[in-house]
């Protein structure tokens, strides 16, 4: 299908580390003029981390926008031009203290929120783990714990897990592992 949008012009309006936004003037697909703002943003990656007992690593930490603690699979951002695998390999090692040996990608990219951000996110199995010491971005204050898999689905049918990545990484996972069974 073709865009029905046409853009006229871009302006940036804000920009910090993580991400910028900017302003277009568009004609909209009913041909009247108008404006859409975009949220740009660096990848996205997060990692189902899975022990050979089957358990999974998850970490809890303040997101400040929703004013609430959130449990989640380790995540983080791509640095400009790294590799999704290589930055949620990094992540991993960060927040969790975890490096893997087996890495399995779980689909190709996903797409966090369309209608007013650019952010795509990758998401990954880690298998074959090993704990290091974990080493948090001076921002992060995060719990880490250690939950049965069947746990983690559960904490996203109850609605204890929201965070979009970890959804989806969690369900793709456990589709992953059910298939290899």
């Amino acid at each position: 299908m073709h865009n029905p949008w046409k853009t006229l012009s871009s302006k940036p309006i804000y920009r910090n580390p993580w991400f910028s936004v900017r302003e277009d003037q568009v004609t909209r697909p009913d041909g009247r003029p108008g404006i859409y703002g975009v949220v740009e943003t660096r990848i996205a990656t997060g990692a189902v981390a899975v022990t050979g007992d089957g358990e999974v690593y998850l970490v809890g930490q303040y997101r400040y926008p929703l004013d609430c603690y959130s449990w989640e699979v380790p995540e983080g951002g791509a640095e400009e031009g790294e590799d999704p695998l290589t930055a949620i390999q990094r992540e991993l090692r960060e927040e969790a203290g975890i490096v893997a040996r087996t890495w399995t990608p779980l689909g190709g990219a996903i797409h966090l929120s369309n209608c007013i951000s650019s952010e795509t996110g990758y998401v990954f199995l880690a298998e074959d783990l090993t704990e290091t010491d974990a080493d948090p971005d001076e921002t992060e204050l995060l719990c880490v714990r250690k939950v049965p898999f069947a746990q983690a689905l559960a904490m996203v049918d109850a609605n204890e897990i929201t965070d979009a990545v970890s959804i989806i990484a969690l369900l793709r996972a456990d589709r992953y592992l059910r298939s290899r069974s």
